[in-house]
């Protein structure tokens, strides 16, 4: 090994690693997110509108498509359509049309429509970054982690099955790492996912692995100067979209909780981190409040934690909180969290020799 590349798309930002096991050398991007720079441009273009690709994280699209249908056709592929929404009903009710995959193609040789292709991974904008860092781009290993809730069946929460799918993971491998696929192991349901490592395939790689961006976020803070040598440790990634926190023991995964940014105060985080410390968070309580909701394996005793650890870009919103909370930098840099942790899961999938993030 020695040329990996590292991706966390995010809400925000599309945070970039490139690591040289032999020359020790890295190299960092923090750029604008995929879903962010597509929007603009869906923004931007003239005329009717045709989206084909695939489905990457939705965020700020949907209201940009909505306002475009009120004066424009906007058309999109059935496997695009899925950025929007999983439910078609909920998609077309923003005025936007959805077509078969194979009409897309056929559309698209027509002329009458300005075109984006949506996808988390653009292979020719990171080329541009990557070379402007001054290597070549061709790897020996790429990871790419985003935030996938899951194909829910009809009538069920999708906050609810993509916890379940967490804990059918966790229950038999208590470590963030049970969250990383190998390209050709992404189950069925989480179609993000899938579609991220389908096109791992354009990239010049000899091996690609995938990972929810939460996981590897709480990993990677783990991985943080403040928590090197202790044994239990609390983390939190403040992040653009979700905020995550979590309990670790010895590394292996006591409980953590999800919740939306937007809705979340200084006062929440504290007793949330609190509750989850005690064993005292429970998923049911945590939706019904608005958050994403709560995974619980044991209580470890807050008052038995030996540091907390916060990242993530939005992290100033505990700036002024009473706890001992330590500001994070993995691999000398706050928003490198998620990356670090995709490539400790992947060091550790492959039994690869211990690296120092620092």
């Amino acid at each position: 090994m020695s040329r990996f590349l590292m991706v966390d798309v995010g809400a925000g930002t599309m945070d970039i690693l490139y690591y040289d096991d032999k020359s020790d050398l890295c190299y960092k991007a923090v750029v604008k997110s995929p879903i962010l720079y597509i929007a603009e441009q869906a923004a931007n273009l003239p005329g009717n509108l045709l989206l084909t690709g695939n489905e990457m994280g939705g965020g700020a699209l949907s209201s940009v498509l909505n306002k475009r249908a009120q004066d424009s056709e906007v058309l999109m592929t059935k496997s695009a359509a899925a950025t929007i929404h999983h439910d078609p009903d909920r998609v077309t009710r923003l005025g936007i049309r959805i077509v078969d995959d194979e009409e897309g193609e056929t559309l698209l040789q027509s002329n009458k429509y300005s075109a984006l292709r949506l996808t988390d991974i653009d292979p020719e904008r990171l080329r541009r970054i990557v070379e402007g860092f001054g290597v070549p781009f061709t790897f020996d290993l790429v990871g790419i982690c985003v935030q996938d809730h899951g194909v829910a069946p009809a009538g069920v929460s999708h906050l609810d099955y993509r916890h379940n799918i967490f804990r059918a993971a966790l229950d038999v491998n208590p470590y963030p790492q049970a969250t990383l696929y190998e390209k050709t192991e992404v189950p069925a349901q989480l179609n993000r996912l899938r579609s991220v490592a389908a096109n791992c395939n354009l990239l010049p790689t000899r091996e690609a692995y995938v990972m929810d961006s939460g996981m590897a976020a709480i990993l990677g803070a783990s991985l943080d100067l403040h928590a090197l040598g202790k044994q239990k440790v609390m983390v939190l990634d403040i992040a653009t979209s979700h905020t995550v926190g979590a309990a670790l023991d010895g590394g292996e995964l006591a409980g953590f909780f999800e919740y939306h940014t937007r809705d979340i105060t200084r006062e929440r985080i504290e007793q949330l981190l609190a509750d989850l410390a005690d064993g005292k968070l429970r998923h049911e309580q945590i939706l019904a409040e608005g958050g994403h909701g709560a995974y619980m394996r044991k209580a470890i005793g807050f008052q038995n934690y030996e540091v907390i650890v916060a990242t993530g870009p939005k992290r100033k919103l505990i700036k002024n909180s009473p706890l001992p909370i330590a500001f994070g930098a993995p691999f000398g840099d706050n928003m490198m969290t998620g990356t670090t942790g995709l490539l400790e899961a992947i060091r550790r999938r492959k039994g690869m020799e211990p690296m120092l993030y620092l």
